[in-house]
């Protein structure tokens, strides 16, 4: 992710080439970064966030797989990936026991949806978030493609914020 804040003027200014790249920084399905390039200019931070959660309730199922393929694995932040790393900082200090129960948890959520489990852990510690993991596996596939359509717009919605300088 972009490690420089800009401003939505900047933003709203970028060539669309840029700002599709920007967009993909924060969400890695093309019909999200499409949809929210689409609503700019936005007038203040708070019409960009409803912009990101109108798109989000537009995407398809196969769109948000796109979105999710840009995900670490919970349990497993991406080396080197600053944001991954950031948002999966409630991991840090946890027991392998209770990283080995989020693993084979992970294993079998996917075995069963076909996706790494998305949650947003920014602010959760591994306990949580395996808690969260357990409580969710037994949803069929209509009622979780929903809840991970919320999880990503709050994901979306700190990365935004960040992207505009704000923690």
């Amino acid at each position: 992710m972009t490690n420089h804040p800009h401003t939505l003027d900047a933003l709203a200014a970028a060539d669309a080439a840029d700002l599709e790249a920007i967009l993909l920084e924060v969400c890695s399905s093309p019909r999200w970064a499409a949809a929210v390039a689409q609503a700019k200019p936005w007038s203040d931070r708070e019409s960009l966030l409803a912009a990101n959660a109108a798109a989000m309730a537009g995407l398809t199922v196969a769109d948000l797989h796109d979105a999710m393929a840009g995900h670490a694995r919970i349990g497993r932040p991406k080396a080197g990936d600053a944001t991954s790393e950031r948002e999966q900082s409630g991991l840090r200090g946890a027991e392998a026991a209770l990283l080995d129960e989020l693993r084979e948890a992970n294993a079998a959520y996917e075995a069963k949806f076909g996706h790494v489990f998305l949650i947003c852990a920014t602010g959760r510690t591994a306990a949580t978030m395996l808690a969260a993991l357990r409580e969710r596996h037994p949803n069929d596939a209509a009622t979780e493609a929903e809840i991970v359509r919320g999880e990503l717009r709050k994901i979306n919605d700190i990365r935004l914020n960040r992207l505009l300088g704000e923690s």
